[in-house]
């Protein structure tokens, strides 16, 4: 074909094959897309963007990606199928030109304590093998130097069976070297619980002995199921227990006891604490019960194997005086340079792969962490970038990549980095699906789909679908908003006092000493990895009253929703018991009102065994979750159930006035519709919010508690351009009510409007860590003397 342009020769026919050039999507219908049909370039960048709530994510993830995810597995044979998800068929007609997707979304990383950046990419199973083959002194096989393979020594008779009469008995043994800590079994840390927060010793069980909070009274259930387990004796004060009484009674293994007639479980007072208090997000808890956990537990680095997790075999073992501890302590740029020193012929290829991993790192802008950093700890955007790592080499093509706003975290002198490589993705002919609200991704696209107009049942139609160009010239609320610039204040607030932190030394910051005024809006920034959370999160003295929102997942079932979560639901359904003069315990699917089929699940799981289990509507309340009896009592003409399934706005119009008026509900919901939650159903399951939707709904629980210090953690994740304007307004209703109000940030508009800044940098790891500047904006932008300072410069325009 390129010879026919050169010489001027027609072109020839379009063969076929390159006629299949786009996605198709034919009446749409998943979550609140509205029968939308559109066709997406193939081999392109295409940004999708649009307010929270819009159906970005419905469109791309739940919809494109799902089926192709779904068509995939079809083509194993049903063997394997049954080891894989099963996967329905998204709600659509058509589903026309899908190529293979790769889906790198903003999920954290599992929170287990034995998973780290290493173990999460392959660099950890390449760095054992390697220290297997070269460590001096060798200790054994690669699992030697794991943290998650404990030692195992066995020996016995085992029965070997030879034919009908042949049977023999042979002694055989097994070992299985393992490198995992004994004493912390892997995890780095022992957790204590001090046993002077949960009992006073001097007392018996019938004198109260309890200082848990809610166990004090002999009539609760709890204290009765120990007193009269028949494993203590309930008189006697426990510091005069044997030893058998007090192992019975601190670990006592569940089992079943009679209390006043009735069927108990008894277990130890330390896996109930366990079960009761420390399995529940502790955001969640009430004040008080949350001031005893902090209280009773503590946490320690392991004093045996000093937080590496590996025993001291794995730690003598070394290659150039390094052991595989010290290698994965190091920062994986330094650690790249020390893989490159290793020169041995006879493992070349793994040096070569495992030197490609730890370069990716650098290349996406991870650099400055480290292989053994908990992947808990990791934010949803360098989560994300730590999944691209395995796909940055990878020699597949025509593939579509789908990513959930990878920009989530990154400093504005970072986005160009990433824009980078979303294009050289694209340029080895893949294509990429991008769901972002950033304007500098969206100005690299090839094609936009801008979804709305609003969010929840507003939204879900095409606003848009074209070239950058023609979305800043429509007048969608994206194409309105797309060159919209926060000016600097003209005057900022004056503070009185702050907050001092001196010596500051967390992770990586180097000795900051810095005043963090109060009363003000406080911005702190830097590059990622420069130190921000360190100092906010590891320095601020706790005892200041201090409310912390970060993006850490919100722990709740598929019954948790917005209404239980914010404690919206305790008086709406006082209100439903007053007006039909019944009991509250009955508006609540988890108690006496639960449908009895689906016990207030709305929906029947069958277990499959080896398959995936499958979840059908409940036919009997047909999702409706309440027993039938529950929904003939009404409120202002509503059952329970249709008052669970309005957005937040009009449950907030419902409970403002009229029959229903009800001021602690109306209180609550007025919060969430103030953070740009009024489009969320305030039944729907807390595990369908994205990771800003979470951190929105604990601003929205928190602002009504006492604490004087409020520390968010990137608020603007998640934001369309169009509701960072709402949130600038909700900081300042803040602030002027008296808060102070601290915000680690990259957005330039939350700078800008910020009345004091402090910066850290100048990179990251351990070339931040240290104080580049503090001021006001006005200050930042005249001097220009930081990376911030020069991107805040020329997004204002100054």
């Amino acid at each position: 074909m390129s010879t026919a342009k050169r010489t001027g020769a027609p072109s020839p026919e379009l063969h076929a094959a390159d006629s299949h050039d786009l996605i198709r999507v034919h009446g749409a219908r998943v979550n609140n897309l509205k029968d939308i049909s559109i066709e997406i370039p193939k081999r392109r960048l295409t940004v999708f963007t649009g307010v929270s709530g819009s159906g970005k994510s419905s469109l791309v993830f739940d919809t494109i990606a799902a089926e192709s995810q779904r068509l995939i597995n079809e083509t194993y044979s049903a063997f394997v199928q049954g080891f894989m998800p099963t996967l329905a068929r998204p709600e659509v007609d058509v589903l026309d030109g899908l190529t293979t997707a790769i889906s790198v979304d903003q999920r954290r990383m599992g929170g287990d304590p034995r998973s780290t950046v290493g173990t999460a990419t392959d660099a950890n199973a390449m760095l054992r093998i390697l220290f297997s083959r070269l460590g001096k002194p060798h200790i054994g096989p690669p699992s030697a130097y794991s943290f998650n393979t404990a030692s195992v020594h066995a020996s016995g008779g085992i029965t070997v069976e030879r034919g009908a009469a042949k049977t023999k008995t042979v002694k055989a043994t097994f070992n299985r070297t393992g490198g995992m800590c004994t004493r912390c079994e892997g995890r780095g840390s022992v957790s204590d619980i001090d046993l002077t927060q949960l009992y006073d010793d001097s007392k018996s069980l019938a004198e109260g002995a309890f200082t848990i909070p809610g166990w004090k009274s002999d009539s609760q259930w709890t204290v009765q199921v120990y007193a009269q387990s028949g494993f203590v004796d309930p008189d006697k004060p426990i510091r005069q227990y044997t030893k058998k009484e007090l192992r019975d009674f601190l670990y006592g293994e569940p089992v079943k006891v009679k209390v006043n007639g009735v069927n108990l479980t008894y277990e130890g007072l330390i896996p109930k604490i366990q079960k009761s208090f420390l399995s529940k997000d502790k955001e969640s808890l009430q004040p008080h019960i949350r001031a005893f956990v902090e209280r009773a537990v503590t946490f320690t680095v392991c004093p045996e194997c000093e937080g590496t997790r590996l025993t001291e075999g794995a730690r003598s073992s070394k290659i150039n005086r390094k052991s595989i501890a010290d290698a994965c302590a190091m920062e994986i740029r330094d650690l790249a340079e020390w893989v490159r020193g290793v020169k041995e012929p006879s493992v070349a290829p793994l040096l070569t792969a495992l030197q490609q991993t730890l370069d990716s790192f650098v290349q996406i802008g991870l650099g400055y962490l480290s292989l053994d950093r908990a992947s808990g700890t990791l934010s949803g955007g360098e989560a994300q970038r730590v999944k691209m790592i395995r796909h940055l080499g990878s020699s597949l093509t025509d593939v579509t990549y789908v990513f959930d706003e990878p920009t989530a975290g990154l400093h504005p002198h970072d986005i160009q980095r990433m824009n980078n490589l979303l294009l050289q993705l694209r340029d080895k002919g893949n294509t990429v699906l991008v769901v972002e609200h950033k304007p500098e991704v969206i100005a690299i696209a090839d094609h936009v789909v801008d979804l709305g107009p609003g969010a929840g049942t507003a939204g879900g139609t095409v606003c848009f679908e074209g070239t950058v160009e023609g979305l800043q010239a429509s007048d969608t609320i994206t194409g309105r908003h797309l060159d919209d610039r926060a000016s600097l204040k003209e005057e900022v607030r004056k503070s009185t006092r702050a907050l001092e932190i001196r010596g500051a030394t967390a992770n990586n910051l180097q000795g900051v000493d810095v005043d963090i005024p109060l009363g003000v809006l406080s911005v702190i920034t830097g590059v990622a990895g420069s130190g921000k959370s360190s100092l906010v999160h590891g320095s601020i003295p706790t005892d200041e009253g201090v409310v912390s929102i970060d993006q850490s997942p919100i722990r709740g079932s598929r019954r948790s929703n917005p209404a239980t979560y914010t404690g919206l639901l305790d008086p709406i359904r006082k209100a439903f018991a007053k007006a039909n003069d019944v009991k509250p315990a009955l508006f609540s699917a988890n108690s006496e009102g639960a449908c009895p089929t689906c016990n207030g699940a709305g929906v029947i799981y069958s277990d499959l065994g080896m398959m995936a289990g499958t979840a059908t509507t409940c036919e009997d309340c047909g999702g409706k979750r309440f027993d039938a009896s529950v929904l003939e009592y009404r409120l202002g003409g509503r059952d329970i159930s249709e008052v669970l399934a309005m957005p937040v706005t009009e449950a907030e119009e419902f409970f403002g006035s009229g029959e229903a008026h009800t001021p602690a509900a109306h209180k609550i919901l007025e919060r969430l519709a103030d953070v740009g939650l009024g489009y969320l159903t305030i039944g729907q399951p807390l595990t369908t919010l994205s990771g800003g939707e979470r951190q929105r709904l604990k601003l929205a629980t928190h602002m009504g508690d006492k604490g004087g210090v409020y520390v968010l953690d990137e608020p603007t994740t998640g934001l369309h351009l169009a509701d960072v304007e709402q949130l600038l307004g909700l900081l300042d209703r803040l602030v002027d009510s008296g808060k102070s109000v601290i915000v680690i940030e990259h957005h330039q508009a939350v700078m800008a409007h910020a009345d004091w800044i402090i910066d850290l940098g100048p990179g990251a790891g351990h070339d931040g860590g240290r104080l580049v500047f503090e001021g006001t904006p006005a200050d930042l932008v005249a001097a220009r003397s930081t990376l911030t300072g020069e991107h805040l410069a020329a997004y204002v325009g100054g």
